[in-house]
């Protein structure tokens, strides 16, 4: 006589055990592990980061590329091996070193900021973010990079890598700059207690290298099976941004004055404002009305017999864009200024000599066009 099989004496259906995805935030740091870029200012695997490095780098790369920081960064770490060295340092030799670099405002901050650093704490950065921020020209972003990279601590720098890969990965459509809090807000979920500023490179490193503007790699990346942007189809899309106004326009006259013995004139800027204590040559007020020229020649900066340089000369800064008509004079080395309260800030510079000073990009321009022709 077969026994019935009851219930409980039923063959049962094994369950797979379940295996927990691991988290973005270590997926992302063994892919930084074996793909990390290799960069001047980062320490070599299981060492620390200098501070004073990590501060350099983060200034010099605000609105500047890598590639272009570099041979810059370099060059400060030569010159000033310490913050220490920068603080002594004359502010003219900075924004010479500095030129060519933009946006000056960052070199006359990172004087200021090296002082501050050497006075207030004894040559020694802070390592928390409130007290960071507290230094000239170190803001938001900047203090969570030192605070994170060079100390360790859990805070969350966003740069526009960061905020692209937060973008795509939660496919966040709303437009920049709107949707910064949002993105930020992603980014400090994602942020480990541990190996933070790891965390925080190895986004910028994935923005910079696969995560990028145009045609990103999507195959090759390793939050590709997490990214929500990717599995709607609209990476290349994000992040999306607002439309720009058009940027004002402004217009001056430059005077490039060439003395009979080679030399230039050429004139520091004021200590306060857009391009401070930077190389110029003497011009007229930047304003949004165009240049009357007869007016402007009736007070040049020196006497002499003025002629207007053909084409002029455009430069666009942040928040607006510069035309400058350029005039040329070829005056006596005995020739003097017309304005004497403008002795102290003038100055005659050989042509040999101009590479030397710190003019910013807009100047060398005005120089080029106002001296092509010159042999």
């Amino acid at each position: 006589m077969e026994l019935a099989v009851t219930g409980a004496e039923k063959p049962r259906k094994t369950r797979r055990p379940t295996v927990k995805a691991p988290p973005i935030s270590e997926l992302l740091l063994s892919w930084y592990g074996s793909e990390r870029r290799d960069l001047p200012w980062r320490a070599p695997p299981g060492q620390r980061t200098d501070p004073y490095g990590v501060w350099l780098s983060e200034v010099m790369l605000q609105q500047t590329t890598v590639k272009a920081v570099i041979p810059y960064y370099h060059k400060f770490l030569k010159l000033w091996p310490t913050v220490g060295d920068l603080a002594a340092a004359d502010r003219e030799e900075i924004l010479t070193a500095w030129a060519g670099l933009g946006y000056y405002s960052r070199a006359n901050n990172l004087h200021l900021c090296a002082q501050t650093v050497v006075a207030e704490f004894g040559g020694a950065f802070p390592c928390c973010e409130f007290e960071l921020r507290k230094l000239p020209g170190i803001g938001p972003y900047t203090a969570a990079a030192i605070s994170a990279i060079a100390f360790g601590r859990k805070a969350t720098p966003v740069d526009g890598n960061i905020e692209r890969v937060m973008a795509r990965v939660f496919a966040v459509q709303d437009p920049l700059p709107g949707a910064k809090a949002k993105l930020k807000a992603h980014a400090e979920a994602m942020t480990p207690a541990m190996f933070a500023g790891d965390f925080a490179q190895a986004q910028m490193d994935l923005g910079a290298t696969i995560c990028t503007p145009k045609s990103p790699s999507c195959m090759m990346c390793p939050l590709k099976d997490h990214c929500k942007a990717r599995a709607k189809g609209i990476e290349a899309q994000l992040p999306r941004k607002a439309a720009k106004p058009a940027k004002p326009e402004r217009n001056c006259l430059a005077f490039v004055a060439l003395r009979a013995d080679g030399k230039v004139l050429l004139r520091k800027r004021e200590s306060k404002g857009l391009l401070a204590n930077m190389i110029e040559v003497p011009s007229t007020v930047w304003d949004s009305t165009v240049v009357n020229v007869d007016d402007a020649l009736a007070s040049p900066p020196i006497s002499g017999d003025w002629w207007m340089v053909p084409g002029s000369v455009v430069h666009t800064f942040t928040h607006f864009r510069l035309t400058v008509q350029v005039v040329r004079a070829v005056v006596p080395a005995s020739a003097s200024l017309t304005l004497w309260a403008e002795q102290e800030r003038c100055r005659w510079i050989a042509r040999g000599e101009l590479d030397g000073q710190a003019l910013p990009s807009v100047m060398r321009k005005i120089l080029a066009h106002g001296l092509g022709d010159v042999g």
